[in-house]
C-alpha cells in the first residue's frame, strides 16, 4: 500500500492510525494521554500495573506513528526532491532505504522518497493483525518486540531529519513546542524499555542529553 503526497494542505501525511473506541488497547491510550496531562513523561512511560509490555509498546508505537505523521506532514512542502535529494540528518549521517521485501538492497533516495517508503512500512505493519492483535485475547507473535524495535528506529530518523533539516521551518510554523514535546516523550519511552541502539540516536545526542538531563 503506497500513498503518495496527494494532499499537501491535508495536516496528516499519511492516513491516522485509530484504535477502535471500546478496546483494552483504547483504554490504555486514553491512560497515557491522561498520565502525559501530569507533565511528568518519566512517569508517563511507565507500564501501568498489571498490564502486558507488548500491549503497551504496541498502544504507544501506534501513537509515535501518529504524532510523526502529523509532524511530518506540516512541513511536507519545505521537504522536497530539490531541498532534501537525500535522506540526512546532517552532515554526518544518511540513511538508504531497504525494508528487506520489496527493496533488500538498500537504496538511496530523496528524503522525502524514503519517508514515503518508512511511513507506508510502518502503516503495513501496525494493520497486520498478526503483528499488532487489536482484538482482546489474541496473543502478539514471538518476534513482536523486535518488529516494534525496528518500527521505532525508523520512526527516529523522521525525528532526526526534521531537527536536523527542516528546523527553521517548524519555528516559522510554531510547531517547535509540539515537536520538542513529541521528541522527549518518545525518548523517554525508547529509554525506559530500551527499544533503540543508542548508536541509533547519535545524530540527536545533544538534543537528547538537554531534553532528559532536567528529568533526572
Amino acid at each position: 500500500m503506497s500513498f503518495l503526497f496527494g494532499n499537501r494542505s491535508s495536516k496528516t501525511f499519511k492516513p491516522k492510525k485509530n484504535i477502535p473506541e471500546g478496546s483494552h488497547q483504547y483504554e490504555l491510550l486514553k491512560h497515557a494521554e491522561a498520565t502525559l496531562g501530569s507533565g511528568n513523561l518519566r512517569m508517563a512511560v511507565m507500564l501501568p500495573e498489571g498490564e502486558d509490555l507488548n500491549e503497551w509498546v504496541a498502544v504507544n508505537t501506534v501513537d509515535f506513528f501518529n504524532q510523526i505523521n502529523m509532524l511530518y506532514g506540516t512541513i511536507t512542502d519545505f521537504c522536497t526532491e530539490d531541498s532534501c535529494p537525500v535522506m540526512s540528518a546532517g552532515p554526518k549521517y544518511e540513511y538508504h532505504w531497504a525494508d528487506g521485501t520489496n527493496i533488500k538492497k538498500p537504496i538511496k533516495c530523496s528524503a522525502p522518497k524514503y519517508i514515503d517508503y518508512l511511513m507506508t512500512w510502518v502503516q503495513d505493519q501496525l494493520d497486520d493483525e498478526t503483528l499488532f492483535p487489536s482484538k482482546i485475547g489474541v496473543p502478539f507473535p514471538k518476534n513482536f518486540m523486535s518488529v516494534a524495535k525496528t518500527i521505532l528506529k525508523r520512526l527516529f530518523r523522521v525525528y532526526a531529519h526534521i531537527y536536523h533539516q527542516h528546523f527553521d521551518s517548524v519555528m516559522q510554523l510554531q510547531e517547535e513546542a509540539h515537536l520538542n514535546t513529541s521528541f522527549k516523550h518518545f525518548i523517554f519511552f525508547v529509554q525506559e524499555f530500551n527499544l533503540i541502539d543508542r548508536k541509533e540516536l547519535a545524530p540527536l545526542q545533544e538534543l537528547i542529553e538537554k531534553l532528559t538531563t532536567k528529568d533526572r
